[in-house]
């Protein structure tokens, strides 16, 4: 068996967690919602038509804030036709996802599910097809409490006070050619400053995120985010990163370290923001809202699941229905350990997305909702990690990948609540054949004890759970864990994700 050492203390502090890390995601986007969070027909159906098993489900995954309508569906979005009464609601064609939106769900209903899975609503606003004025427009209708014309409209539709949304999306990556009202840098940096500034006007307090680049692979990477800043860095709070990784040609050895370019991609956005704010002789820091990421299997969708013709926009389709396995999870549970790593910059985070689209919940329609096994490290991370984020001193040896070179086998982030004294342990092993026992420098903190110990790994790393198995793959107890002599030791079986929880 293969050794590697970390140390574990609380003066090495990276930053506190903000819960909002522990964020989701909602776009109207194949059966998210319809289908998905809303079917007035199942067993377990509210009086509102909201599936009270997903209800149970969402509350159990500990989701923080969660991002609302979109993704690309919002840049084509009317945000007037969700609101007021249903039957009054236009059906409107979907570009973004090739689809009819009946707009059955809208901005009320969503706030009234948010409420009941005990989460903050996070909105983007339509800088694609629309612009400040619309934008300003939800603002006063969300956020005003009453006594002018859209805030009476709001009271008039059933809801009394205001959704008080503090968090506000500019827009959608807006670099990607894939986007209705897509623009270059410079072009979507002056009409972001304009709309930002526009919302402080309402509400000096609002906390704004500016669209960074879709993918760090995108060629404008970097030189995008150096322009929008540079017109947008007094303005917004958050730049956004968005970021999703697949297994591709079988390689398991890259795909096993995604985590690598996720580190890459924070770092080399915080380095450019701060760039800016050096050239601006500006103490404000820019943090990131790492607003979209996931495994997703990108290529699924171009090669099987993409709707075409002009004939053909169908209501709530199957797409983007990932099917999630134990490696997938395996490099889920190290992105979670990366955004922990970087708390210091990384304050809001949203899995994308919430329920069957690339999602770690799946329903099926009069049937059963289920995890994935991606719902597993969500779930536990969000739990346990409180308080502050630990910088770990670990050794590990390395493999060769053929995509990032050398990297560490291992991976690793710690947490400590210091109203508490709990500690909490992530690691992942990307060893493909060998276990490595772990040897946790904790003398730094006297008395602690294991209280918990998991790990998500399994013989079979493709076994997923489905439909017709929805209990296959799930946390198992990890007996190794153990405390002496101010050491902790555990084993991590081979592609393997760990967590293990010590209180004093």
């Amino acid at each position: 068996m293969i050794s590697a050492r970390l140390t574990i203390d609380p003066r090495f502090a990276v930053g506190p967690i903000n819960r909002r890390l522990f964020g989701s995601f909602v776009e109207h986007l194949g059966r998210c919602v319809y289908d998905g969070i809303y079917e007035p027909g199942h067993p377990t159906a509210d009086a509102e038509g909201f599936r009270q098993d997903v209800i149970d489900l969402v509350s159990g995954l500990g989701v923080s804030a969660i991002r609302y309508p979109g993704g690309n569906f919002v840049s084509g979005f009317r945000w007037e036709d969700s609101v007021g009464p249903k039957e009054e609601r236009p059906r409107r064609l979907d570009l973004a996802w090739h689809s009819t939106e009946t707009n059955e769900v809208g901005l009320h209903e969503f706030a009234s599910w948010l409420d009941k899975v005990g989460s903050e609503l996070m909105l983007a606003v339509n800088l694609g097809t629309r612009g400040t004025l619309e934008a300003l427009d939800l603002l006063e209708y969300s956020n005003i409490r009453g006594g002018t014309a859209l805030s009476d409209r709001r009271v008039a539709n059933g809801r009394a006070e205001p959704f008080d949304v503090r968090m506000w999306c500019l827009g959608n990556e807006m670099d990607g050619p894939w986007q209705l009202g897509h623009r270059s840098a410079d072009d979507y940096g002056k009409i972001a400053s304009q709309t930002a500034k526009a919302l402080r006007q309402v509400d000096p307090d609002l906390e704004l995120v500016v669209c960074g680049s879709s993918s760090a692979h995108m060629p404008t990477f970097g030189e995008w985010e150096r322009v929008v800043l540079t017109h947008t860095y007094d303005d917004v709070d958050y730049i956004s990163c968005h970021a999703y990784y697949e297994e591709r040609g079988g390689d398991l050895g890259s795909f096993l370290a995604s985590a690598v370019d996720m580190d890459h991609f924070i770092e080399t956005v915080v380095a450019t923001a701060d760039h800016v704010g050096a050239v601006k002789g500006s103490t404000k820091k820019i943090d990131i809202s790492f607003d979209e990421w996931n495994v997703w299997y990108i290529d699924r969708y171009h090669g099987v699941d993409k709707i075409t013709g002009v004939d053909n926009w169908p209501v709530a389709p199957r797409l983007l229905e990932d099917a999630y396995s134990v490696a997938d999870a395996v490099v889920f549970g190290n992105l979670m350990i990366s955004l922990l790593k970087h708390a210091d910059r990384v304050t809001s985070a949203s899995l994308a997305q919430l329920v069957n689209v690339i999602a770690p919940i799946m329903t099926e329609p009069g049937g059963p909702a289920w995890k994935q096994t991606t719902y597993f490290p969500f779930a536990t991370t969000s739990r346990l990690a409180v308080g502050h984020a630990l910088e770990v001193r670990l050794e590990s040896p390395t493999y060769t990948t053929e995509v990032y070179g050398e990297v560490p086998v291992l991976d690793a982030v710690a947490t400590h609540d210091p109203e508490t004294g709990a500690v909490a342990l992530f690691l992942v092993n990307r060893d493909q054949n060998e276990s490595h026992e772990v040897t946790v420098d904790i003398s730094a903190m006297s008395g602690l004890v294991v209280t918990e110990a998991v790990s998500l790994w399994d013989d079979d790393r493709s076994a997923a759970n489905t439909l017709h198995d929805t209990e296959r793959v799930g946390l198992k107890p990890n007996d190794s864990a153990t405390v002496e002599g101010g050491r902790l030791t555990v084993t991590l079986p081979p592609v393997s994700w760990t967590a293990v929880s010590l209180s004093a």
